[in-house]
């Protein structure tokens, strides 16, 4: 089991790796303009490891002053890295917090100071949306807070919950971007969306927004939210629609996405082939809930055992979950959990889920586990310990069911994220 469960980790490793701001970032960052600032504005997972390689670029390497170069970056609690000259702030996520609002203020402050000489560096990464809260007007910081845990809670993809959160920011969909005109802006973003979509990465902070406000109300009305009066009165006014293609907040956009999901994966499917196993790839942008996609899966790998195959099936993506119970845990500890069950025990086939940031749902904190482990003694050692599966998954509570296993992935903050990392082993 040791020898697996380390082949898992070191494919876990390598995607986190391929994906880390001190690898992909260097080689993407624009020269400094002529006589201007650069401006940096980071949020997200991966923000305090930008401001690293930012500075380490342009103060050590270029040898640029100090005095040229600012910003502010506001990451998830944990995530955090000492910054020389930008200010690195930790903020709430998934559930937005005071700290957030506080470091988006800043940030908008900067994008209104920054003038036509200058350089706006804009660095996205996963958790931009929760870290920078900037509510419309009339909107309070508990109202924000409400409608996010209930979108958290519902089932709706990051797609949708975008959506909304764009209508209802000063910041999201498009509206940095206006803010910072006429500076150059030139965005950087590390996806950690299916499909790489700029306007869902961060919530799309300096590109145009295709979505509407009719589709934000849409998205409430099908997932039966209750929203708050000020969050409806919010969707229901045309202030809030955001900016759209041709405005001239993005006549000279320059948006590169410098890590990706597909880029970590084609790494790791080396590895594994470097291991004399074969490789299936069901894709980098798999969507869907959790233990639905684990049942398919588990039949796939089931498949294989039964043809004698040895192989790794990788995928990535978002999966959700629907809460019903009260548990603890997050998507990539639920998928691992049904995937135990489903397998039922079966001989060859062991598996990791984690999340590539570090933690796996829960309540946030930086201690939360990433994923967990599973393999063909998992059932067994649960029954010996009196764990029934099927109670654990009914009240959502994987974390608790694998914690007593001793089958938790804790790597502790990673400072990047493109999403989820599923692996299953078929070795028999």
């Amino acid at each position: 089991m040791s020898s697996t469960r380390d082949l898992l980790t070191k494919l876990y490793e390598a995607a986190v790796a391929a994906a880390h701001p001190s690898t992909c970032l260097p080689p993407e960052l624009p020269a400094p303009p002529e006589t201007g600032r650069i401006v940096v504005l980071a949020a997200g997972k991966a923000a305090g490891a930008t401001v690293e390689a930012v500075e380490a670029h342009y103060l050590d390497k270029l040898r640029l002053p100090k005095s040229r170069l600012t910003g502010i970056a506001v990451t998830r609690h944990g995530h955090g890295r000492p910054g020389r000259v930008i200010e690195v702030v930790e903020a709430g996520h998934p559930v937005p917090d005071a700290a957030g609002l506080a470091g988006a203020e800043k940030t908008l402050a900067l994008a209104d100071a920054a003038g036509a000489d200058d350089l706006v560096l804009v660095l996205v990464s996963g958790g931009a949306s929760a870290n920078w809260i900037a509510p419309a007007e009339g909107i309070s910081l508990a109202a924000k807070q409400a409608v996010t845990r209930q979108l958290l809670r519902c089932g709706a993809n990051i797609g949708e919950i975008n959506t909304v959160r764009k209508h209802l920011s000063r910041l999201k969909g498009g509206r940095l971007a206006a803010r910072a005109h006429p500076a150059r802006i030139v965005t950087l973003a590390i996806s950690d969306v299916p499909g790489d979509d700029p306007s869902v990465i961060g919530s799309g902070p300096t590109v145009p927004d295709p979505s509407t406000l009719a589709d934000a109300r849409a998205i409430v009305a099908r997932y039966g939210l209750d929203i708050p009066d000020e969050i409806k009165a919010a969707l229901d006014n045309p202030a809030n629609e955001t900016p759209k293609p041709g405005d001239p907040a993005f006549a000279d956009l320059d948006y590169r996405i410098v890590a990706r999901p597909q880029d970590a994966f084609e790494q790791v499917e080396a590895k594994v082939r470097a291991q004399g196993l074969d490789c299936l790839l069901l894709g980098d942008r798999l969507e869907g809930e959790a233990r639905t996609v684990a049942a398919q899966h588990a039949a796939i790998a089931k498949e294989f055992a039964a043809q004698n195959r040895r192989a790794v099936i990788l995928s990535g993506g978002e999966l959700t979950v629907t809460l019903r119970g009260k548990g603890r845990g997050g998507p990539n500890q639920e998928y691992v959990l049904a995937l135990a069950a489903a397998l039922d025990g079966m001989p060859g086939i062991a598996a990791l889920a984690a999340d590539t940031d570090g933690i796996d749902g829960g309540g946030g904190k930086a201690d939360d586990p990433a994923g967990a482990f599973v393999d063909d003694t998992t059932l067994a050692r649960a029954r010996a310990l009196g764990l029934d599966p099927a109670a654990f998954l009914a009240d959502n509570d994987s974390t608790g069911f694998f914690e007593r296993l001793g089958d938790l992935l804790r790597p502790g903050p990673t400072c990047t994220n493109i999403n989820d990392f599923r692996a299953i082993l078929v070795d028999r």
